[in-house]
């Protein structure tokens, strides 16, 4: 494994297996503060994420906290200068926002690895990412309406869509934070792990995922987003899956591959292409 450190971030890669594939594990790195994603984290996140999923090798982008939070959302002191100011608030807004939404567009899966509070913005990051693993010091929720401020990262939008709109309109009015079993029942996370076991759980998920024709995974995830981020309908749905699944099976050497693979008894040796 190795690690590089920057503005408050480490970015590890985690062998998978014994060939060339890695899971990318992004760690914001201020624990003192509880990982607070001021401005120019967001921006180097950014930064960091276009890197890990512009590589071939990396098939899996893995994104933690370190100490006990996975991120308690804003920088609140800073924010008492920032919302000052007319035009550079609601840059920050368009920026972070930005970021966000890029992990949606990426043909990589994104997992959250939530370990310790991942609130405001922590949980804004979490529902961007494509799934969410806790561990059993998770707390999540919400907390912007406690200190008088309002979500503008995309709870507001996203939460509703991932545990329905009754139960998002409880967790965003009342400010009140999820155990991991909640989370886990509530269709937050995909599954609850001891806190040493975290990373583990992720790399396992990664290394399944490194089995799978990237260009084929890629293109699951495109459609699988369709409809939460463009609003898609079922009939609309059904037709992007339609024609993204025919040009697939039709045109690349994955498919031929995972076909030839399966009658040969043997593993694919998938390509990307």
């Amino acid at each position: 494994m190795t690690t590089q450190q920057q503005a408050g971030i480490l970015v590890d890669r985690v062998r998978l297996g014994d060939g060339d594939d890695e899971m990318g594990l992004v760690t914001l790195n201020r624990p003192a503060e509880m990982n607070p994603l001021d401005w120019p984290t967001a921006l180097e996140l950014g930064r960091v994420f276009d890197e890990l999923a512009g590589d071939d090798r990396v098939r899996v982008v893995a994104v933690t906290g370190a100490g006990r939070a996975f991120s308690a959302g804003g920088d609140m002191k800073k924010y008492r200068e920032l919302q000052r100011d007319p035009a550079a608030f609601p840059q920050f807004l368009s920026d972070a926002t930005e970021v966000f939404a890029r992990i949606g567009q990426y043909p990589k899966p994104f997992v959250a690895l939530v370990n310790g509070v991942a609130v405001a913005g922590g949980i804004e990051l979490l529902l961007s990412c494509d799934l969410a693993i806790a561990s059993t010091s998770a707390r999540i929720g919400d907390a912007h309406l406690t200190f008088g401020q309002m979500g503008g990262g995309g709870v507001l939008t996203l939460l509703p869509r991932a545990v329905g709109p009754a139960r998002a309109r409880e967790l965003i009015l009342s400010g009140r934070l999820l155990w991991p079993q909640e989370a886990l029942d509530w269709g937050l996370v995909s599954k609850v792990v001891p806190d040493e076991e975290l990373v583990a759980a992720g790399t396992a998920f990664a290394a399944e995922v490194a089995k799978k024709s990237p260009l084929a995974v890629g293109n699951a995830k495109r459609v699988l987003n369709a409809a939460l981020w463009d609003g898609t309908g079922v009939a609309a749905g059904i037709r992007l899956e339609r024609e993204v699944t025919s040009r697939y099976c039709l045109t690349s050497h994955d498919a031929e591959e995972g076909l030839v693979a399966f009658a040969e008894k043997r593993r694919p040796s998938f390509t990307g292409r």
